[in-house]
């Protein structure tokens, strides 16, 4: 953050008297004065955010290379120059390495840019009092005591407490996640724990006016308003560590002190036991090391991970991190902000009640239906040129209904013209318009239920107009209460005729008298493929939470719709206030009780997210808005929303959904999974090679054998470990990868069978190439030691290239057959085999390549035995994995 400290102003405005607000900041209604602002930007500060102190380029570079293989990888590339005077084989190594942090370089500078988002969501102007007069101004000049006018189409420059609202409504759902706007009153909110939402006397920056006017004086600024808070929180947030970083670090540490071990072993065994040349036996002891570290590894499951983002990217899964990929495929919990991610963000008709019948949205309704007029005509909704609806939400929706059923309000318009009105206020929740027809004027009203049909004396029905009775009341109001209870908004219609417009709009006489239309119940509804996409996860043992700033009773309504709780399932559902209520020790008790959490803060979501991962579950969390982004950086992996998200959201996101489809995380929690299948493919491939490498050397040492050279050691390790293991990356997902229970955070590249299948793999390998050398000393086909020796070399070269390659094919799969899963379905994993078998026969079948190699020409019966040998390796593993399907299956 900024070294710079500037003064900050208490929290609770909202909780005083206007008179009190102005005291405090020693300000009037009629604005400051030049002085006082100039005096003020001193005191406060700009109205701008924060820049955060910011790592140069070379600091992110060299914290690349605090992880541990990556230091074992540049020891083994010293030791190999310096010692052994390999240098291509260093100059590889510190290749892979440099370009590796390159790639983390290249991510951590992606993931900044959730605080340069934050900085360009300020509006660049407002409207002040100052001096006396209103003037525009620049909204980073902006400071507290300044008065600011608001209307609708504003964006809210600084946190202000309101002075005067005219109808005034405000949109936060960027802030709250509640989609309705908020309608803004002066009162005093005596509640000093009143979360944001419930703050209707204050309007918080970067929100949007939807309707009417408004007057404020600002009372935080920059940093110190909401917005910035969450600024704050997200430059402070702890990086997560992956369990993919999780699993690397523990297999680099497992190496280091495998190899290590091994290493001096074989030294003193080679040098104290056997009598063998010191410096020669630490040459060869290097020589194990170098080839016993899967070099090539980190690069491996980079190429994996990247292959991986390519193939979620176009399924509209953007992976803005690589380790995301992998992250994806343990999650074993989805926390799901419900506005626009779960639901369409956009207020929908969905149940109407109309003569004397409640009706789906769907239902056909005639042009003439009063109802139906009255929804469009007392509405302030404005359509710009491109079709784009401006106005309130409830609004909008209002005329979009109108549109779907062929309701021309332009034409009507023209032949009904708005002639007065009595706008909407918050006191009397009511709104009127009043339209001329013909020699007399229609008044169009809709309301909240409970106080417009205290003004309704009659009622339309199927038979005309009559007389309302106190059991249609009973009916109406029945009907109101069925829809609430489904959390759905209810507005009531009502109009009537009268003769003139009187000369002053009265509401005690235009709202009164009037006839019952009917009911509009209205909701921000589920999308369509979340219920399905939450059924899937379920089937696949990931839980799907909802975390929302909207109310608990619309908040359990959607949860159940969706299939998140069962209906009525009142106890999965906590609110903000009560978890304030509840100490950490008593939330982590009681987390997994819960399914919804409502009116939450954004405090509270990154609460929640770090509840779930105390008890060490792998948590993803979705969202869009600005009040998402410090949970979406804390959860394992932060799944942003492309096109409602914002852009803090989306920079401090992980991975960000293309088409804002809840259905499109489980395609990549499924794509997570097959790439973490097929990083444990390579892994067993490339270490069951390396085992075999490093047995054959060390009881080829205790045995006092010469099996291979350095060179030869090198060799196999270029040609055999590269291409097969980063065409296993690419290996389809096998189709049983949905039914098993996510890893988890306490997996790692060893569970499910890998550890057992590296170790018997890796010693009938080694096995299989010392039997080889074997038969070649005991029955060799040349005579003389100089003949014999470079026939057994040799055959112990060709045999453990090959039977690496042939081992590939069963690493298709852990536990499935080879034929099962198909031996030659993967077209670039046959290409790689084919490639690197050319490359073990050019230097054995080559002439000059066989000296530079020092290895012979061999005759049919001694490719026979090397082929054999190699090959034995496929029924072998075969055979294994029947008796553990046969023990399994018991």
């Amino acid at each position: 953050m900024s070294e710079q400290k500037y003064q900050q102003l208490s929290n609770d405005f909202y909780a005083q008297s206007e008179s009190e607000v102005l005291t405090e900041l020693e300000a009037t209604s009629s604005g400051l004065n030049s002085d006082q602002v100039n005096e003020r930007v001193s005191k406060y500060g700009p109205n701008k955010l924060d820049d955060g102190k910011k790592k140069s380029l070379l600091q992110k570079f060299l914290e690349q290379f605090k992880d541990l293989m990556i230091l074992v990888l540049l020891a083994a590339a010293i030791i190999s120059a310096v010692v052994s005077h390999d240098v291509v084989d260093s100059v590889i190594i510190l290749a892979v390495v440099i370009i590796n942090a390159i790639l983390g370089v290249f991510q951590e500078s992606r993931a900044e840019a959730a605080i340069e988002a934050l900085k360009k969501m300020s509006t660049p102007h407002a409207n002040v009092l100052r001096n006396g007069d209103t003037i525009t101004v620049k909204s980073t000049e902006l400071v507290p005591g300044d008065i600011v006018l608001l209307e609708a189409g504003d964006v809210v420059p600084a946190d202000l407490r309101l002075l005067e609202s005219n109808s005034l409504k405000i949109e936060e759902s960027a802030l709250t996640g509640e989609s309705v706007s908020v309608e803004k009153e002066i009162k005093i909110i005596d509640d000093k724990q009143a979360g944001i939402g419930d703050r209707v006397n204050m309007a918080f920056s970067n929100s949007n006016v939807t309707y009417g006017r408004g007057k404020g004086v600002v009372v935080n600024t920059g940093m110190s308003t909401e917005v910035g808070k969450i600024a704050g929180m997200l430059a402070k947030a702890d990086e997560t560590t992956t369990p993919l970083k999780q699993n690397l670090n523990h297999l680099g540490k497992f190496l280091t002190i495998a190899i290590v071990i091994i290493a001096v072993v074989m030294y003193v065994v080679g040098t104290f036991f056997n009598g063998m040349d010191p410096i020669k036996m630490m040459l060869t002891s290097i020589s194990l090391a170098v080839a016993a570290i899967p070099e090539g590894l980190p690069a491996i499951v980079t190429i994996i991970l990247a292959l991986g983002t390519q193939v979620m990217a176009k399924r509209n899964a953007v992976i803005r991190k690589l380790p995301a990929v992998e992250t994806l495929g343990s999650t074993e919990i989805i926390a799901s902000d419900k506005t626009g991610t779960l639901t369409l963000n956009q207020m929908t008709v969905e149940k109407i009640y109309t003569f004397d019948q409640q009706q789906s949205a769907e239902a056909k309704l005639s042009t003439d239906n009063m109802a139906l007029k009255v929804m469009n005509f007392a509405n302030d909704t404005k359509i710009s040129q491109d079709g784009t609806m401006i106005g309130d939400p409830t609004e909008t929706a209002l005329i979009t209904f109108g549109e779907k059923h062929n309701f021309d309000l332009d034409n009507k318009l023209q032949q009904q013209p708005r002639v007065a009105e009595l706008p909407f206020d918050s006191d009397r929740k009511l709104m009127s318009t009043i339209h001329k027809d013909g020699e007399r004027f229609l008044v169009a009203v809709k309301g909240a239920p409970d106080i417009l049909l205290e003004r309704i004396t009659k009622i339309q029905t199927t038979d005309g107009i009559r007389d309302i009775t106190a059991e249609d009341k009973s009916v109406i109001l029945q009907n109101n209460q069925d829809m609430a209870k489904q959390a759905l908004r209810v507005l009531e219609m009502a109009y009537k005729y009268i003769d003139e417009v009187p000369s002053e709009l009265d509401s005690g006489e235009i709202e009164n008298n009037l006839i019952f239309a009917g009911l509009v119940g209205m909701i921000d509804p589920e999308r369509a493929e979340a219920a399905d996409a939450v059924r899937v996860a379920k089937a696949a043992g990931v839980r799907s939470l909802m975390i929302t700033g909207d109310h608990r009773d619309t908040a359990e309504a959607i949860a159940a719709r969706l299939g998140i709780i069962e209906a009525g399932n009142d106890a999965a559902v906590l609110t903000g206030a009560e978890l304030d209520q509840m100490s950490t020790e008593e939330f982590d008790e009681k987390v997994e009780n819960y399914s919804v959490y409502a009116r939450v803060s954004p405090e509270h979501k990154v609460r929640i997210v770090k509840a779930w991962q105390k008890l060490g579950k792998v948590v993803a969390m979705t969202g869009d808005g600005v009040n998402d982004a410090p949970a979406l950086k804390q959860a394992d992996i932060g799944i942003g929303m492309g096109i409602t998200g914002t852009e803090v959201s989306k920079g401090a996101s992980d991975m960000v959904l293309a088409d804002d489809n809840f259905a499109t995380i489980v395609v990549a929690v499924q794509e997570g999974r097959k790439v973490f299948s097929n990083i444990q493919k390579a892994i067993q491939y490339l270490l069951a090679a390396n085992l075999g490498e490093v047995l054959t050397l060390f009881i080829a040492t205790l045995l006092a054998w010469d099996t291979m050279l350095p060179i030869h050691l090198l060799w196999i390790n270029l040609v055999t470990d590269t291409f097969p293991a980063i065409a296993l990356g690419m290996e389809p997902a096998e189709s049983n990868l949905m039914n098993h229970k996510p890893r988890g955070r306490n997996s790692n590249f060893f569970s499910g069978g890998v550890l057992s299948s590296v170790i018997y793999q890796g010693i009938f390998e080694a096995a299989m190439v010392l039997m080889v050398y074997a038969t070649a000393i005991m029955w060799p086909v040349h005579s003389g030691y100089n003949a014999i020796h470079a026939d057994a070399l040799t055959m112990s070269f060709a045999t453990l290239g090959l039977i690496q390659l042939f081992h590939a094919f069963n690493v298709k799969s852990v536990h499935q057959s080879i034929f099962k899963v198909g031996l030659f379905k993967n077209k670039a994993f046959n290409w790689a085999i084919l490639a690197s078998l050319v490359m073990m026969m050019v230097v054995i079948l080559v002439p000059g390549l066989n000296d530079a190699f020092r290895v012979a020409h061999l005759d049919i019966h001694q490719w026979v035995i090397v082929l054999g040998a190699s090959f034995a390796v496929i029924p072998f593993v075969e055979l294994v994995k029947l008796v553990q399907r046969k023990i399994k299956k018991d």
